[in-house]
């Protein structure tokens, strides 16, 4: 009887806006909620400060580094712990999560509450909520959404005699890629030119091995030249997608760029070393994750105008990997009433306008299919655009033996030397095809 109470004081207290100046409530509950540490974490600390005016429900958080994120996470969940009533779990936790029964199925809450999935963009619905994937079964609400996209040196594209470099070499501008062919080109262009005195490189792409990262990086080249993970009328199905000819090709053009453009020594490296190689002014692009584009665009060396973005160049077809993460109901969690009154606040669309203007990236179409959005950072169109373009990487049970695979196989082949791209792809398969036959799914 006592948590009914506090779910009517909750939603009446929710009618409320968001930003509206009410007094604070006693603090008789709290909820913790778990992620990573970094930037948008902070602003959602910020942003979860209405919540608790709101409601009177304090918050407290557990952020640890990507590094230890999955382990720190997956280990908590596995073994039913009561540290999270909430977590912003990655996008390819949510099969093994559903299937295991670590977070609330949020259909009968969503459906009570009002709280639509077409209010959210669908490739976030996708990838952050569903399980099995194209259902109507909901796990999650999109709470952090990300792709892939690129960082370049404006400043160095935008000087003459730079750009009449360029165009004496390729009889063309110099401007930001839009297909991977053009994007070795320029970065083969800035491949150890001398600008202000210094030595610097064409491209930073990821490599790291033990992880996810080369996966994270390979699969934009993969899906700019047409690679699918099965084939879409026959799931499971590989032979023919993964290792296409046009695959093969995405692949060989990653490796490609690796070998020409980038800074030596670069052949373990994730996002924190992107970050740090485009601030010391070490390349002219990078890839990386949208979610660090703010803190770039506001750092002191190469931020504002010296910095400029594009999305995921394409080759024969549009796509970048899919980054970000849903918002879920850790199953074990004593205060699950009030976790979800917090997803049920997180849902308004006011709520979601300020997260963006916090720092985090909201998936809420309210936000984003504003006429204003694009215009509301200098990063804000690639991100729409890109958003409407993500894949992602499977997120199956055993996603993690299938991405353990991938980072071997890809690995050998870009950094390590090993083999042809078609035997690379053909390896995956055979890879893959072991992980799904232990699953009973092939």
């Amino acid at each position: 009887m006592a948590k009914a109470v506090t779910w009517m004081c909750g939603a009446a207290a929710l009618a409320l806006s968001a930003g509206a100046a009410q007094p604070a409530l006693a603090q008789s509950k709290s909820l913790t909620l778990c992620w990573a540490a970094w930037d948008p974490a902070n602003a959602l600390v910020q942003l979860s400060k209405d919540f608790t005016t709101a409601t009177g429900i304090g918050m407290k958080f557990e952020f640890v580094p990507w590094t230890s994120y999955a382990d720190r996470f997956l280990n908590e969940l596995n073994s039913k712990g009561k540290l999270c009533d909430l977590i912003i779990g990655d996008s390819q936790w949510i099969g093994g999560a559903a299937e295991n029964g670590h977070y609330v199925k949020l259909n009968e809450f969503f459906e009570r509450e009002g709280i639509s999935m077409d209010d959210f963009m669908p490739a976030t619905v996708v990838g952050y909520s569903q399980w099995p994937k194209n259902t109507p079964n909901y796990w999650a609400l999109p709470a952090m959404g990300d792709a892939i996209g690129w960082t370049y040196r404006k400043d160095w594209f935008s000087r003459p005699e730079i750009r009449a470099a360029f165009r004496d070499k390729h009889g063309r501008d110099l401007e930001p890629p839009k297909t991977w062919t053009e994007l070795k080109e320029v970065a083969s262009f800035f491949q150890g030119r001398e600008i202000d005195g210094k030595r610097v490189y064409g491209a930073y792409i990821y490599t790291e091995r033990g992880s996810e990262g080369i996966t994270m990086g390979v699969t934009n080249a993969l899906y700019a030249h047409g690679f699918k993970y099965q084939d879409p009328d026959k799931p499971y199905a590989m032979d023919g997608f993964v290792n296409s000819p046009d695959a093969v090709k995405g692949l060989e053009a990653y490796k490609d760029l690796y070998k020409c453009c980038t800074a030596p020594g670069m052949t373990n490296a994730y996002m924190q070393e992107g970050l740090d190689a485009f601030k010391s002014g070490q390349v002219a692009m990078q890839m990386n994750f949208f979610a660090f584009f703010p803190g770039l665009h506001k750092d002191p060396n190469v931020g504002g105008d010296r910095i400029g973005f594009f999305v995921n160049p394409m080759e024969t077809a549009r796509g970048t990997q899919l980054g970000g993460q849903g918002i879920s109901v850790v199953a074990y969690s004593d205060n699950r009433d009030e976790a979800l009154q917090y997803i049920k606040w997180f849902a308004q669309p006011d709520v979601q306008k300020k997260w963006w203007a916090l720092g985090g990236y909201s998936c809420h179409t309210a936000v984003l299919n504003d006429p204003d959005f694009p215009a509301s950072a200098p990063f804000a169109a690639d991100f729409l655009q890109s958003m409407s373009m993500v894949v992602d990487f499977w997120a199956e049970p055993s996603y993690a033996s299938l991405l353990l695979d991938m980072q071997k196989r890809m690995h050998d082949y870009v950094v390590a030397d090993k083999g042809t791209a078609k035997e690379a792809l053909d390896l995956l398969i055979k890879d893959w095809t072991v992980v799904f036959e232990d699953d009973g799914k092939l």
